[in-house]
């Protein structure tokens, strides 16, 4: 697919489809760019705040990331500088409608491609979600990227995963044959009748994991008439970092790629093969999404430390706790797959400490209790929260 037909696409039907209006009465939230998972897996959980944020929504299409990343700064108290870069001007004015709607500033608004991020840079944080795979040379993406980041800089990126949209590629490649040439508009309308024909045992339509077409035009079309869509398996993502001079730095949920709750007392291989086997058995993941930072600065998250600063996401930490005080463990659903983490009920005492202000130490001593204890104690705590994604650690509210 060419440039061209890229932005005719866009221009036609921005994605995702989204009313500003909506705005005056939610939020979209999710992952990446959420500012405590930021820091959380890119720098430690120990960022200065205070200093200005210098980041790029490359490829931001109707705003999600851009609203979410300034509104939540904003509303944090932070000072940011935030470029948002897309193809597309039917989509800019859409986000800029939103931006609008919520007052938000320090936001510059560019049409052009992501393989000029250079131009706008350098970045400390770049976010670049469903964009790569749609490039005719993701990797030129990625080192157009990689070259806008600050050596000190992070970033959160999202590509499709083939296993989890299963039927959504033979039925592009149709889809593709079947109405080369023609317009947008008319593209669409003829895909939907012939997708109506479609017999319901296609595995597409088994596929209950994939909804988009569901959801109005323009997810329509981003899922099936795309010509250029190229999926990731989580090795191919890594290898593509690696030729761009970046490493892997974490994911929002790293328990899903963890093979060992499903091969038991195997013995399994370690890093990205590890990674790779998780994702073949599970089968489900339609994205990857993960942060990544230049080769030989990724900064491990700061686990157990006393100076660490944890912050919970979703439930209230006293709902956890009483949850914890009463059930002993917890139970996470996500991606069609229960995970089950026991916790000791005393677990409740610190879990109810977590405000986003309190270290580690300072909780410890909320609780009374002796470093060894907590030490031993946190740990599961940690290893529960911090693997499911309900917990980071930053420094986004203290300082």
């Amino acid at each position: 697919m060419s440039t061209s037909d890229v932005r005719a696409q866009y221009e036609a039907y921005p994605y995702p489809e989204r009313d500003p209006r909506d705005e005056r009465k939610r939020l979209i939230t999710g992952s990446p760019s959420l500012p405590v998972e930021m820091d959380h897996w890119l720098w430690g959980g120990a960022r200065d705040w205070s200093q200005p944020l210098h980041a790029l929504v490359a490829g931001g299409g109707t705003g999600d990331a851009l609203i979410q990343l300034a509104q939540m700064l904003t509303d944090a108290g932070r000072p940011y500088a935030i470029t948002y870069l897309d193809l597309s001007e039917a989509s800019r004015r859409i986000a800029e409608k939103r931006a609008k709607m919520r007052k938000l500033q320090g936001i510059t608004f560019v049409t052009g491609s992501l393989l000029d991020a250079q131009a706008h840079g350098p970045f400390d944080y770049i976010d670049c979600c469903g964009v790569l795979h749609h490039l005719d040379d993701p990797q030129a993406g990625f080192d157009a990227l990689a070259t806008a980041l600050k050596p000190e800089g992070g970033m959160g990126l999202m590509v499709y995963a083939p296993h989890g949209r299963s039927g959504v590629y033979p039925l592009q490649a149709a889809f593709g044959a079947a109405l080369a040439g023609m317009a947008p508009r008319a593209r669409l309308k003829r895909a939907r009748a012939i997708y109506d024909k479609i017999p319901d045992v296609h595995p597409f339509k088994r596929n209950a994991r994939v909804v988009d077409h569901e959801q109005g035009d323009a997810g329509f079309y981003d899922l099936l008439l795309h010509s250029t869509d190229r999926p990731f398996t989580i090795t191919a993502l890594t290898a593509a970092l690696e030729a761009a001079g970046l490493a892997y730095a974490g994911s929002p949920e790293p328990m899903l790629y963890d093979p060992a709750r499903l091969t038991g007392d195997l013995d399994l291989p370690e890093g990205v093969a590890r990674m790779q086997l998780a994702e073949d058995l599970r089968g489900t993941f339609k994205t990857h999404v993960v942060y990544a930072r230049p080769k030989g600065r990724v900064i491990p998250p700061p686990m157990g430390k006393p100076d660490a600063i944890p912050h919970l996401r979703g439930a209230p930490a006293q709902a956890l706790a009483q949850h914890v005080a009463s059930t002993g463990q917890i139970v996470i659903d996500t991606a069609g797959e229960a995970f089950e983490f026991a916790l000791p009920k005393q677990a409740a005492a610190v879990i109810a400490g977590i405000d986003g202000r309190r270290s580690l130490s300072d909780i410890r001593g909320g609780a009374g209790m002796e470093p060894i204890a907590f030490g031993t104690l946190w740990a599961r705590v940690e290893a529960a929260l911090c693997a499911s994604g309900m917990m980071h650690y930053s420094r986004l509210l203290v300082g």
